[in-house]
């Protein structure tokens, strides 16, 4: 028999998120490790708020935002409060009744800013891989950086002097110009810099994120942002790399795969010097190879050459789907807390899907 097409409403619901959301859902273990990360956060987001005053968004709640964000590619905080209003599942992932209110997009973007921070998104991060401990490599990394393209455009980057005495703002026509970080600085986003990642490629307002991969299971284990010149991703993977060697004993030593990029006599004795064996491509274009049979040798440095492409699906993720393409956020500070929360949360998609296989 065909069915009514009624069109009252019901002015009572006794379903709750909970019970809508499918016990196999995969956003479910995922919310289990966020809470579980965020019950130990507790003290930490309690010496961020005042005693008095009126309350601000819940922490709790405004990461879980902010990690929906990210794994649905939602590319506006408009846009969340809208899906928060109406979608039973975001509502359920962060903790919201049926009729609650959702936020302000103004507001929630404020909260944000307060709390979204190196420092508690490197706290987060940190904690997501506790739990991942038992799927980490411990001696074999590979380490890469990938452009972050700045939220400023061209027209922004002008000389450092416009505005001062005795020069007047202009239209801007920097055809025949030449602009460099030295002598012209972004109004939009000061700390972003003009650079191109290869030879002949455009160049952009940029910043560089770098990460450490361990190379078992592709997990990111350290991140970083920097701003954008020629030998940043040198410094920086030298930096991730000695944090890491650091912390071992002196009889062992960790390996260190990475693109051509890398293969530079700096880089690869610096890196020895710190008892890193470096397992970075062979760059003979033209030139003689900083890396000799002494490490090609090995079975180990073939090896780390398959595992380090792994970082490049993270960097596709992290992109893509974690809105890192064009970033955003404008500032130093504000780009790393962003890489690094996108980072963890790339982390824990990949974690869900190594304790499903174990369990099965």
């Amino acid at each position: 028999m065909r069915g009514e097409d009624q069109k009252q409403e019901a002015m009572f619901s006794y379903v709750s998120p909970e019970r809508r959301v499918p016990a196999d859902h995969p956003l479910r273990p995922v919310r289990e490790m966020v809470d579980r990360i965020l019950q130990e956060m507790s003290p930490r987001f309690a010496r961020l708020y005042a005693d008095g005053g009126r309350p601000s968004i819940a922490p709790e709640r405004l990461l879980r935002a902010l990690l929906l964000q990210i794994f649905y590619s939602v590319r506006s905080e408009r846009l969340l409060m809208e899906q928060l209003d109406y979608n039973l599942l975001f509502r359920w992932f962060v903790g919201m009744e049926m009729d609650e209110a959702v936020w302000n997009h103004a507001v929630f973007s404020k909260n944000r800013e307060r709390l979204l921070n190196h420092e508690i998104a490197e706290a987060f991060f940190q904690r997501v891989l506790r739990q991942a401990k038992p799927y980490l490599s411990d001696e074999h990394f590979t380490v890469d950086g990938t452009l972050l393209e700045a939220w400023a455009s061209q027209k922004s980057f002008r000389p450092k002097d416009e505005g001062k005495s005795g020069s007047t703002p202009r239209e801007v026509d920097f055809h025949g110009e030449q602009r460099s970080n030295e002598t012209h600085q972004s109004t939009t986003d000061p700390d972003a810099r003009l650079y191109k990642k290869s030879k002949g490629a455009e160049a952009k307002l940029s910043y560089l994120g770098h990460v450490l991969m361990e190379n078992r299971n592709g997990l990111l284990v350290r991140t970083m942002v920097t701003q954008a010149d020629g030998t940043a991703e040198r410094d920086a993977a030298l930096l991730l790399a000695w944090k890491t060697a650091s912390k071992m004993p002196d009889s062992r030593r960790i390996t260190l795969g990475g693109d051509k990029n890398y293969d530079t006599h700096d880089f690869v004795s610096t890196a020895r010097g710190m008892r890193i064996t470096p397992h970075v491509a062979q760059n003979n274009t033209h030139r003689s190879s900083a890396i000799d049979g002494r490490t090609t040798r090995h079975a180990g440095y073939a090896i780390s050459q398959q595992k380090r492409k792994r970082v490049e699906q993270s960097f596709g993720w992290m992109k893509m789907i974690g809105l890192l393409r064009k970033v955003k956020l404008r500032g130093l500070r504000k780009v790393a807390g962003w890489f690094t929360l996108v980072g963890a949360a790339n982390n824990l998609i990949r974690l869900r899907r190594l304790r499903a296989e174990a369990v099965a």
